[in-house]
């Protein structure tokens, strides 16, 4: 029997060198006269975030700008934005940066139209409200929020990190545009480049993936495996910047609709405790995960491994562990550091590994993956890479 399925994407994509410019033109579809642009101060004082400004204000659009978004965002980033944007009477939100700065955007848009706090809307489908729409510009090749109906904001009081799912937050618009990436920094492209991967991988083996988000989630394995690399060599190459952005984008769509799994789950209490930065705490987890899920679909990591480069044996099961391997090494090549050298050591984990593993679980995103992990099982994982 053919299941149903929902697949959700933003109304308009505009890809290539120079859509920053089209900006302005989405605000005018739009029909509003004043944008509220959330954004990081490098991003505003390098002048990467410049085409945009620019082009809003060349459409006629009175511009706020909030660059306060440094890190993970939190509920202070939303509170600020949220008072910014009553008092500039902002019609559109426009994150330009990376999934910190998107996320921002989709959070605020929910307490916009909505009472309470940004933290009675944690889960999935709880926001009843659209609220101001959202313009989504990418700056990094990695968490794909452009393209997805989900936001995470850290709660720093209970060192959780929320996850609200609904398709009120999936922007209006996005714009992906390669030319805003070309001066991020190696590390944070290795970063970001492989948290797309984990989602791109993780779609595909979810117990939720369904036809379409398989075919995004091959593609961008395929992409971001042959041009991170490259991207990480040579920060300037064009085409390696606008193929990684694509396959991130692809994973975004993919992951959106048909879910993370156990990789995300365990991610999210690392970076709620120990401050990792998303990126990292995915690719951390990956190779590790990865080898522990195979058993539950060796089907489909066989697929994954093929997309990565590897040749296929007609054994399944020897696929399924050479991509595994192709990972770990992918990992190796970019410099990721292990938890020990983030300072996470077996001492840290100890008080806390307990509560990490509920979170993880609480989260939802494990029970996706091909093979379930036990709460004991997710503290085996935890304590095997310190």
């Amino acid at each position: 029997m053919l299941s149903m399925s929902v697949f959700r994407a933003p109304a308009v994509i505009h890809m290539g060198p120079g859509v920053a410019d089209k900006a302005g033109q989405e605000a005018n579809r739009a029909g509003v006269n004043r944008a509220l642009l959330i954004t990081d101060s490098f991003l505003l004082s390098s002048g990467i975030a410049d085409p945009v400004i620019n082009s809003l204000r060349a459409a006629g659009v009175a511009v706020t700008v909030y660059s306060g978004v440094n890190s993970e965002p939190t509920l202070k980033h939303v509170e600020e934005c949220g008072a910014m944007l009553q008092q500039s009477g902002a019609e559109l939100l426009i994150g330009c940066g990376g999934g910190s700065a998107i996320d921002v955007a989709k959070a605020v848009s929910v307490v916009s139209a909505n009472p309470g706090k940004i933290q009675d809307y944690m889960g999935l489908d709880k926001v009843p409200n659209a609220g101001v729409p959202i313009l989504a510009v990418p700056t990094t090749a990695g968490t794909g929020s452009e393209a997805t109906a989900v936001t995470i904001i850290t709660d720093t009081e209970r060192d959780v990190k929320m996850l609200i799912i609904s398709p009120w937050i999936m922007p209006r618009a996005a714009l992906i545009d390669p030319l805003l990436t070309l001066k991020l920094p190696r590390h944070i492209t290795a970063a970001t480049g492989l948290d797309a991967l984990t989602h791109a991988i993780e779609a595909y083996v979810s117990r939720k993936a369904q036809s379409m988000t398989d075919i995004l989630a091959l593609s961008a394995v395929r992409l971001i495996a042959k041009n991170l690399p490259v991207a990480f060599d040579e920060p300037s190459n064009l085409e390696a910047r606008a193929a990684t952005l694509l396959g991130a984008f692809q994973a975004g769509l993919a992951f959106s609709n048909a879910s993370v799994a156990l990789v995300h789950g365990m991610s999210r209490p690392i970076g709620a405790l120990f401050h990792v930065p998303h990126g990292v705490s995915n690719a951390v987890l990956l190779g590790p995960v990865m080898e522990f899920s195979l058993s539950g679909s060796y089907g489909r990591y066989a697929d994954v491994a093929q997309a990565l480069g590897v040749a296929p044996s007609g054994d399944q099961k020897k696929d399924a562990e050479a991509g595994a391997e192709t990972v770990r090494q992918l990992i190796r090549r970019l410099e990721i550091p292990s938890l020990a050298q983030l300072g996470i050591t077996r001492d840290k984990l100890e008080p806390v590994v307990l509560k990490m593993a509920a979170d993880a679980l609480a989260s939802g995103s494990p029970g996706n993956n091909p093979r379930l992990a036990a709460q004991e099982e997710i503290i085996g994982l935890y304590y095997a890479m310190v």
